[in-house]
């Protein structure tokens, strides 16, 4: 059976609109995804009819909510294979990579190593540079192939005895390059080291078991996964999430409070300080269940399919420089034409009805390795067709006629 994207859009009402006088053409989900009817109407209705704050009230609705909230822990650990216990909620990835970072701050001495790769976007980047500028630790860093895959041979080189923490993207949001975790993990944990993967674009695009792979840590946004903004998850083993010192203090996170002495509560609570995210994770939940809902495999092989169209489409374009060509990558395509600043490609694309991404990506590392300052993104989604890939390769073509 066809995989139905047309039956995919009509769940996303946004993608009716038009923009310029034309229907809009969304390649901007990297970025941040659409969001399904499904999640928009969770988290209306719970406004609407159970709201109120979770885990301190007896009453009907904080019961609710409570229990809304939870079952929405529950569904992100059901999507990442973990415990319950084993997931904390932010306010998205970046949040959560600064939690791990400020929790393993006291460990670290001068000198001690942690390991970045040249593909890293700037939030799995900068919470370790405070590190190296506030504990003195220094940042090794695994260089990225010219076909955009890791070099895997020169990432077991860096590691050794002083490597504290290894941090890595699953997969790359400027590449499309899907890195091998399990791989990535296990050498890791030769030298003793916990490493933390960047899954932001991973989760999106393929199922993630982090028992299998074997991930000490794991980091996703809700918004890329076709949810609200303003929430994340954080998934830490047991272990490592019960040795870690609170990121924040406030309600919620303590176990007693006096003027003396205070204790502090059992992860995942610990780490959340304050009110939470209540209606976003609701709404993460909704959108959880919508993509549960789909055949992955399917979704999959499509994007596959609407990649390859554009890249058959262009297959003559000359002037067209693609970044990143690693095997079984992902279905992100980024790119510069030849005499054209990407932020002109973008906003010429706009007439069109064409949303993309240009700039850096919040790689500014990667885009150095590359040469190049800047870079167009076009990245594509379960609800995008064939035909809009067309128009893509169209408005694009049109697009590099400007600067001809």
């Amino acid at each position: 059976m066809a995989f139905d994207a047309e039956a995919i859009r009509a769940d996303f009402p946004i993608l009716s609109r038009q923009v310029n006088g034309k229907p809009l053409v969304y390649l901007d989900s990297a970025a941040s995804a659409q969001k399904p009817r499904a999640v928009i109407e969770a988290m209306s209705h719970a406004m609407a009819h159970s709201y109120a704050n979770v885990h301190r009230g007896l009453h009907t609705l904080a019961n609710e909510t409570t229990d809304a909230y939870e079952s929405a822990r529950d569904a992100v650990a059901g999507l990442l294979n973990a415990a319950p216990t084993e997931i904390v909620f932010t306010k998205g990835a970046t949040e959560a990579i600064n939690l791990v970072a400020s929790g393993l701050a006291e460990t670290i001495r001068p000198g001690d190593e942690i390991v970045l790769s040249e593909m890293e976007h700037h939030a799995n980047i900068v919470p370790w540079h405070f590190l190296r500028e506030r504990r003195g630790a220094v940042l090794r860093w695994v260089p990225v192939t010219d076909d955009g895959r890791l070099d895997v041979a020169a990432y077991g080189d860096l590691l050794g005895p002083r490597t504290r923490m290894v941090a890595l993207s699953h997969m790359s949001n400027v590449l499309g390059t899907i890195n091998d975790a399990r791989t990535l993990a296990d050498m890791a944990h030769t030298v003793g080291a916990p490493i933390l993967l960047d899954g932001c674009q991973a989760v999106v695009h393929r199922p993630v078991d982090v028992k299998a792979i074997d991930a000490d840590f794991y980091v996703f946004s809700g918004h890329k996964l076709y949810g609200p903004t303003g929430i994340g998850a954080l998934y830490g083993k047991a272990e490592r999430l019960a040795a870690m010192r609170p990121y924040q203090g406030g309600g919620e996170m303590i176990g007693s409070v006096s003027m003396d002495v205070i204790t502090y509560a059992d992860p995942p609570h610990r780490f959340e300080a304050g009110t939470p995210p209540i209606l976003e994770a609701i709404g993460l939940k909704a959108a959880i269940d919508w993509l549960s809902g789909q055949d992955r495999a399917a979704m999959t092989a499509h994007e596959d399919r609407l990649y390859q169209r554009v890249r058959e489409g262009l297959s003559g374009a000359n002037w067209l420089r693609v970044l990143g060509e690693a095997p079984g990558k992902g279905a992100i395509l980024s790119f510069t034409v030849d005499g054209a600043h990407a932020h002109d490609v973008a906003q010429i694309l706009d007439r069109y009805g064409v949303a993309v991404r240009a700039g850096t990506h919040c790689a500014e590392p990667l885009m150095r390795r590359f040469g190049v300052t800047s870079s167009a993104r076009a990245s594509f989604a379960p609800y995008n067709t064939l035909e809009e890939a067309d128009v893509f390769v169209d408005a694009l073509s049109r697009t590099q006629a400007f600067f001809a």
